[in-house]
């Protein structure tokens, strides 16, 4: 029941935030930004990419995070910046789990990581593919988590590129069409919406297919309490 009210919760939250960033993206002045911009020179997208990594660690919910690139930057150099920044930050947050922060993140997600751990069990590499496609999650809980999992490092590296690129231009270009949204230009936006709802269905197709975080969690409890009769049984 309470891990049930906790995602309800996160969801309320991630929806809120996610609704807050649109409208605030939707303000934006297009020739305030390009004045930003060229006075900016290559410090914007270093700036960005700080912001956009610190932002992840705190928790924030990925989709307003991935809209203000496309916003600031447009489809092309948004795409290729939130990336850098979506793949800096997952980086982070998991060398800070697997090296001193292990037990201050236990702590912090104790009886929530162990399910995430058990659906890597199942294969860690596309466990990350698919649940960087899926919107609004907060990937600083996901990009922390997975530190305390057993995935290994070049699963989690290769899960997280695979996935980033496809997982976030939908909202790149979202987030660059707001400006034609207001001049009536509607084409980018279904197009943006359309990949959205694709990625989506594969996501949730896949997750699907596997066995359910539940049914994962107590097949490991169970081998975990077979292995230590086995150890019991061959000590005495």
């Amino acid at each position: 029941m309470k891990a049930k009210s906790s995602t309800l919760l996160l969801l309320i939250y991630c929806i809120v935030v996610t609704v807050a960033g649109i409208y605030l993206i939707g303000r934006f002045d297009r020739e305030q930004i390009e004045l930003w911009l060229t006075q900016a020179g290559i410090w914007a997208p270093i700036i960005y990419i700080i912001l956009y990594t610190i932002g992840t660690l705190l928790i924030l919910p990925s989709t307003p995070l991935n809209l203000s690139g496309g916003a600031v930057f447009g489809v092309v150099e948004g795409t290729l910046w939130t990336t850098v920044a979506a793949i800096i930050a997952a980086m982070v947050a998991f060398a800070f789990t697997r090296t001193i922060g292990r037990e201050w993140v236990a702590n912090k997600l104790a009886g929530r990581w162990e399910a995430i751990d058990a659906e890597m069990r199942q294969g860690g590499l596309f466990y990350m593919f698919a649940i960087r496609l899926l919107p609004l999650i907060p990937y600083g809980i996901v990009n922390f988590a997975a530190g305390l999992t057993s995935i290994r490092v070049r699963d989690y590296l290769i899960g997280t590129l695979l996935g980033t690129v496809p997982g976030i231009l939908p909202f790149v270009m979202i987030g660059a069409s707001v400006q034609d949204l207001k001049k009536g230009d509607v084409v980018p936006l279904l197009i943006a919406l359309a990949l959205t709802g694709i990625l989506v269905g594969v996501a949730t197709w896949y997750r699907r297919r596997r066995q359910s975080p539940e049914q994962a969690l107590k097949q490991v409890e169970s081998k975990r309490q077979n292995q230590g009769r086995r150890g019991d049984g061959e000590t005495g």
